[in-house]
């Protein structure tokens, strides 16, 4: 899963990104709503985490600037504003959730899993799919309960699959998990994993095959 955070607050946002990743949602950081705007351009998200004191423009006018834009990106804000009437405003802009800081990281990891479970949506501290099952903060892959040696992107690739099993994953998004907004891809990278991935799954026996739709992308599925 990936999430994208839009906070000013250097400290703020470092210790959670650290917070986040350590139960294994990586975190890509952005400081303005301009920022925020392009990073949902150029990428895909699962979650967007949101603070409404950003230094070039009011957060809810960012929001509602993404809404109309088309993006459906599960959005929770994170700010200092508590009142009835600021919570009633974010989710009247298009706000999933809204949450007062200070918080507990495991509250705001406990409201990301929420969000999470609204189809078409799938989280979980391990991903399972036929005999194969990945614990997504340990990155192990597991076939029949054994262990089954993969990368970390190789892994990063499998969840990306996995969260959107029965479905066709466009070779953008699995190279957006991949890199984050600052990696560098390379032409067939993407291409090199998969099939690293594939003959791993294959010789440990698992019951799941990864799928190359040409033109569109990849999807896992249980079988042939």
């Amino acid at each position: 899963m990936r999430l994208l955070l839009v906070d000013d607050n250097e400290r703020f946002a470092s210790l959670l990104r650290q917070g986040l990743e350590k139960v294994g949602l990586r975190t890509d950081a952005v400081a303005t709503g301009t920022d925020a705007r392009s990073a949902v351009a150029a990428g895909h998200f699962d979650v967007i985490l949101l603070d409404l004191g950003l230094p070039d423009e009011d957060g809810l006018a960012v929001l509602r600037s993404l809404r109309r834009r088309g993006c459906t990106t599960p959005v929770i804000v994170l700010t200092a504003r508590g009142s009835v009437h600021d919570r009633v405003a974010g989710l009247d802009s298009g706000a999933d959730d809204y949450l007062v800081k200070p918080f507990a990281i495991e509250e705001l990891v406990a409201r990301v899993n929420a969000l999470m479970r609204r189809p078409p949506h799938m989280l979980g501290a391990a991903l399972r799919l036929g005999n194969l099952a990945l614990d997504v903060a340990a990155r192990q892959v597991f076939v029949d309960g054994r262990p089954c040696a993969v990368l970390n992107r190789e892994a990063a690739i499998l969840e990306c699959l996995l969260r959107r099993s029965g479905r066709v994953v466009p070779k953008r998004v699995l190279e957006s998990d991949l890199y984050g907004l600052d990696g560098e891809i390379g032409s067939n990278a993407v291409e090199v994993y998969v099939h690293r991935l594939r003959r791993r799954l294959a010789e440990a026996g698992a019951s799941v095959q990864i799928h190359t739709l040409r033109g569109l992308g990849y999807s896992i599925s249980e079988g042939a």
